[in-house]
């Protein structure tokens, strides 16, 4: 198990740095502290090594071309309908990056768009990563201190997210990585099984209504494996979240998904009630020689529920002094 580190670029005066994970079994990952992205993660397979994420090899294309190929995405991740909330009678304006009238991923300049300060731990096999947001970034209450652990073990990454802050605030985070585990340009044809009973119905905009909905008989039913297509092969659109099952242990995967040969599966653990599925539906990134287009990926954002700040009945968001926020995520693939 090695850790290592190298200059990767450069972020409005700031220094972007490339972390190396290596484990005992070859898997190697690459994450740079610009957003804790997930730049590459590399797995053995068949006597070489299998690219699994989308990504850049160089830095000057993440500013102008990443769709958050592989970053963190907050301090509220998803979308804020009306680019506006309300916490403890104050009503707080955030970014209409989104439709031009909602916010997504905590605006233009939200944490997977800022360079964090690094860490290498040794012993763990480990990257420790920090960032202050202060008070009134993008529009958010409160002076928040985030943390982000990736420790690589095996084939098995793990995430561990802290925040505390000094003022009632929104926080939702979540891993942003686009997988491909095959060698084709599509992930239409993988086999999924994501463990929901429900789902949060979307409305206009892909605002949550605030329905919530049993996923039984409907496109959004992966409790059996199944590619991404309908009865007659045609491609399934996904942007959407996942109610995961309440009184679950972290023990059981919420989610798996083969590669269509056989050759990978991913395997993803989460103590968050929601997880959303993407895949690709609105890609069209044509950079470095490379082109990801639609169904190019799939995201597996493991989250609290999109909107929550206008749907008391979701789980809370709302964190403070009191409460800090805390986030576990594991992502395996072998």
């Amino acid at each position: 198990m090695t850790v290592s580190v190298e200059r990767f670029g450069a972020f409005e005066g700031n220094e972007v740095e490339q972390f190396r994970l290596v484990s005992d079994t070859g898997v190697e990952v690459d994450i740079i502290s610009w957003g804790v992205a997930v730049r590459d993660w590399r797995v053995p397979v068949g006597g070489s090594k299998r690219s699994v994420v989308l990504g850049f090899d160089k830095f000057d294309a993440y500013p102008t071309d990443s769709p958050s190929f592989g970053s963190l995405a907050g301090r509220v991740a998803n979308r804020i309908a009306g680019a506006s909330f309300e916490v403890d009678g104050v009503t707080y304006k955030t970014p209409a990056n989104f439709m031009g009238k909602h916010t997504l991923h905590g605006g233009s300049q939200g944490l997977g768009r800022v360079v964090w300060r690094g860490e290498t731990d040794t012993m763990h096999n480990a990257v420790r990563f920090t960032h202050v947001s202060p008070e009134g970034h993008a529009g958010f209450p409160g002076t928040v201190t985030f943390t982000a652990t990736y420790t690589l073990t095996g084939n098995r990454l793990r995430l561990d997210l802290h925040a505390t802050t000094d003022k009632r605030t929104p926080i939702n985070v979540v891993q942003h990585q686009y997988f491909n585990l095959g060698t084709g340009k599509d992930i239409l044809d993988h086999r999924y099984q994501l463990l929901a009973p429900a789902y949060t119905e979307l409305g206009e905009d892909l605002i949550p209504t605030g329905a919530i909905l049993p996923v039984a008989g409907t496109d959004w039913d992966f409790n059996s494996p199944r590619p991404l297509r309908d009865a007659n092969g045609a491609p399934i659109d996904y942007d959407g979240n996942l109610v995961l099952a309440t009184g679950r242990r972290f023990e059981d995967p919420v989610a798996i998904v083969t590669a269509p040969d056989n050759s990978l599966t991913l395997k993803l653990w989460t103590d968050r009630p929601g997880l959303q599925f993407y895949n690709s539906v609105w890609s069209n990134v044509n950079a470095e020689g490379k082109q990801f287009g639609r169904h190019s990926g799939f995201c597996l954002e493991d989250q609290d529920f999109p909107d929550a700040v206008h749907h008391p009945h979701f789980p809370s968001t709302i964190y403070g002094p009191d409460r800090d926020y805390t986030h576990r995520c594991d992502i395996e693939i072998a």
